[in-house]
């Protein structure tokens, strides 16, 4: 993090928490990212106006008035449908950011206002029917009658305008002149995480362990003139599907990747939304659902040729609610997505229900990596008999042990997963990193050289002493299918010996020591004239 980015969001962390007052951090960042996201979009237009010459800005003159005295009466109508046929939406000359705030410095706000503001921006969503579904109800959980704003809807609505300008307040371009907004969103998803604690873990994968998840499924790919499609079934705040895209060479190119993802919370959907398009993700080139991805899967859709198929992704990456609980009725048996198994996933761990579902999405040149608890790698019954079917398919590539405490709420050491389904090798890479970390005060991290380290190991996958180790399939099957990592890394280290013939000669020493300073000691005394 450059220092000009890290003085504007260490500025803006003090600044929102001194705002919030006694709201929990999970909630008040509502506020906060919705507004900072409202004011991007009206921003993002008043670029399209400009240089799509759309509206006449005279010299000296703001893009806003102009847009106020030319988007105005009869003509308004076209202006919006204009705007939202390109940009997905379109925000009204009255409603635009720069308008909100001269009514706040001009104290002509008044309590309406803001779900004005809202209720505008949802109808001329429905301007553009294919972009609807990314920009409607994206501020719908931006709680405006929370009594903890304030008690009146005029104490309110003054608790709303200190977060605009709060917001307004944010310098949005670094010290190279470069839009760092992203990373500003991005960096107070994590604060907002860390501060909420298990509530962050429904949001938020940590950064360090979303790298090792995107360079492995981008392992060994080059850049391509070919869309590269990326899903996370359970994807909170969209930031696992970015970091993939900062992993992908050439990532960053206009339509390089597209993303798809499915979060059963409206509220973190909507955070979604937000941040994918904070970091500049056209609506064209990201398709995210609202829904419960064990209940309802991801749609199907037709081929190149026109022929209704499963969906399939190049890479599938994801860090699914631990060991939740789901409805494994047997009609589920039926479901294409675990019919091929013999055995549902347990009503109270649906860790094996996520891990089918994503591999039934992956397509068969494709990597997918998942973070589980360790659970999923030795637990019987039914899992134990979808661990093995899983295996002898050959789809299981490499389980890479995580330590402990890395995860918001969640103090349990985790697992990565690896699997492929177009393996041409029959073994399996063990990796326990458990033990190598950079201990913190509430939660450990990764540093670059724990995660090199894990990647440098996947890629050669040669056995490291105390490290790593391959595994063949028979020596899988020798242990029952069981993949507890201590099963094949030795991590054990021999105790120093202990002489003990050396241990009593110091200990003689240390008594001939203390007698001496007890002596030395006496003499002081007797000098000063205490009897002992």
């Amino acid at each position: 993090m450059s220092n000009n980015l890290q003085t504007i969001t260490s500025k803006l962390w003090a600044m929102a928490n001194e705002l919030r007052g006694n709201m929990d951090a999970a909630e008040y960042k509502n506020y906060i990212l919705a507004f900072m996201f409202y004011r991007y979009l009206s921003e993002h237009q008043e670029q399209y106006l400009v240089e799509n010459n759309v509206i006449d800005v005279k010299s000296g003159e703001s893009v806003n008035k102009a847009y106020l005295e030319q988007a105005n009466g009869d003509d308004l109508k076209d202006y919006l449908e204009d705007i939202s046929s390109s940009l997905g939406y379109a925000i009204a000359p009255l409603d635009t950011w720069e308008s909100l705030i001269h009514k706040i410095d001009n104290s002509m706000v008044i309590p309406s206002d803001y779900q004005t503001i809202f209720d505008n921006f949802n109808k001329n969503a429905e301007l553009n029917k294919e972009a609807m579904k990314d920009f409607r109800g994206v501020f719908n959980d931006v709680n405006l009658g929370d009594s903890r704003l304030g008690s009146s809807t005029n104490e309110r609505a003054k608790s709303l305008n200190r977060i605009v300008k709060l917001v307004d307040s944010i310098e949005y371009k670094g010290e190279d002149g470069k839009d760092i907004l992203g990373a500003i969103y991005e960096y107070l998803i994590g604060q907002f995480a860390a501060s909420a604690g298990k509530k962050g873990g429904e949001f938020y994968t940590p950064h360090e362990v979303s790298i090792i998840l995107a360079k492995i499924v981008t392992n060994g790919l080059e850049e391509s003139d070919n869309t590269f499609s990326v899903y996370d079934p359970t994807c909170g705040s969209g930031s696992l599907l970015l970091t993939v895209q900062s992993e992908l060479p050439g990532g960053y190119k206009p339509g390089a990747i597209k993303f798809y993802g499915q979060e059963k919370n409206t509220t973190t959907y909507n955070l979604a939304r937000m941040n994918l398009m904070m970091h500049g993700v056209s609506f064209n080139n990201m398709t995210l659902s609202n829904a419960d991805t064990l209940e309802s899967d991801w749609p199907d859709g037709p081929d190149e040729k026109g022929i209704d198929r499963p969906r399939s992704f190049d890479a599938v990456v994801a860090n699914p609610p631990y060991s939740a609980h789901w409805d494994n009725r047997e009609t589920k048996l039926k479901d294409p997505r675990f019919s091929e198994y013999g055995k549902l996933a347990p009503r109270t761990k649906a860790d094996y229900a996520f891990i089918l579902h994503s591999l039934y999405h992956l397509n068969n040149t494709g990597t997918m990596a998942i973070v589980l608890p360790h659970g999923v790698l030795f637990r019987g019954a039914a899992e134990g008999t979808i661990r093995q079917t899983i295996i002898e398919k050959n789809y299981l590539d490499t389980v890479i042990g995580l330590p402990a405490n890395l995860f918001y709420g969640v103090s349990i050491p985790t697992t990565i997963l690896v699997f492929k389904k177009n393996r041409k090798i029959k073994d399996i890479l063990f990796i326990d990193a458990s033990k190598e970390f950079e201990k913190g005060k509430n939660q450990n991290k990764l540093t670059d050289e724990n995660i090199n380290k894990i990647i440098e190991t996947y890629q050669s996958r040669v056995d490291v002493d105390k490290y790593a180790h391959v595994a063949s399939l028979e020596e899988i099957k020798e242990n029952e299918f069981n993949l507890n990592i201590p099963r094949y890394v030795d991590t054990f280290e021999e105790e120093q010996t202990i002489n003990l013939d050396e241990v009593i000669k110091l200990l003689e020493q240390d008594k001939e020591e203390i007698a001496d300073l007890e002596a030395k000691i006496n003499e002081q005394l007797k000098i000063l004239g205490i009897n002992v």
